[in-house]
């Protein structure tokens, strides 16, 4: 069976999960998704909850290369400003286009997750290049604990997304400059 088709169908997962939810996502309409006949979805992935699976590794594994590049892009924010600049494109990213489709299926997964252990094993947040970035900064400016630190901010800019995806509107600058702040105190 192709690695490739099988990517082919968790994208396609993602474009359905985000557009119909979860009571949406079902084999057929993955089929519909990706262009394929009836049923391809269910000789890759027999079960609803294998599809899942594969929907949701498939998930991480591309917010991990956005976030691995980002870091890449930019190593480590020389000041605040930096910083929130930072954050605020990754918001834009993930509040628009494929970036906003990868966000609503996030936070289905992550809800289904209370229940499922290993798709919350799988969402587990890892490090990437954009991760160490901040924790470095953090480091960098005597914070302390900067590995709790990171995380903090990171959920707290996860929310920021999560009430702005909601509301349709872009996350402001001020909000992000406050987390910011509140990070280095």
């Amino acid at each position: 069976m192709s690695e490739e088709r099988r990517t082919v169908l968790a994208d396609a997962a993602i474009e359905v999960l985000a557009g119909a939810g979860m009571r949406g996502l079902t084999h057929r309409a993955v089929d519909r998704a990706a262009g394929l006949p009836d049923g391809t979805t269910s000789a890759y992935f027999r079960t609803r909850a294998a599809l899942l699976t594969a929907l949701v590794r498939r998930l991480v594994a591309r917010d991990q290369a956005e976030l691995q590049a980002a870091g890449e892009a930019a190593p480590v924010p020389r000041t605040a400003e930096e910083l929130t600049d930072g954050f605020l494109a990754l918001t834009r990213r993930r509040l628009t286009g494929e970036g906003r489709q990868r966000s609503l299926a996030r936070y289905a997964c992550a809800l289904e997750s209370v229940r499922d252990p290993e798709l919350r094993e799988i969402l587990v947040p890892r490090d990437n290049a954009g991760r160490d970035a901040v924790r470095a900064f953090l480091a960098a400016r005597g914070v302390a604990d900067p590995d709790a630190r990171t995380h903090t901010l990171l959920a707290c800019v996860d929310g920021l997304v999560l009430d702005h995806l909601l509301t349709a509107t872009p996350v402001p600058r001020e909000a992000v400059e406050g987390l910011v702040a509140a990070a280095l105190r």
